[in-house]
C-alpha cells in the first residue's frame, strides 16, 4: 500500500491516512495488552504466595474460581 490517490495526485490517498491510523492504534493497543498481561501474571504469582500463606498457617480461604 502506498500513498498514492489515483483519483487526485495532489492529495494524499484516504485510504492511506486510515491505514496508518489504524496501524499506529493497533500498536498501541498490543503495547497495552503487553503490559496487562505482565501485570496480571505478577499479580497471580503474588496471590498464590498469599494463600499459600494463609494455608500454612491454618487459616480458610475460599476455594479458587
Amino acid at each position: 500500500m502506498n500513498n498514492y490517490c489515483a483519483f487526485d495526485k495532489k492529495n494524499k490517498c484516504i485510504i492511506w491516512q486510515d491505514y496508518q491510523l489504524t496501524r499506529h492504534m493497533l500498536e498501541e493497543a498490543h503495547e497495552t495488552c503487553h503490559g496487562n498481561w505482565i501485570e496480571i501474571q505478577h499479580l497471580r504469582d503474588y496471590i498464590k504466595i498469599l494463600h499459600k500463606a494463609l494455608i500454612d498457617n491454618g487459616i480458610d480461604v475460599p476455594p479458587e474460581p
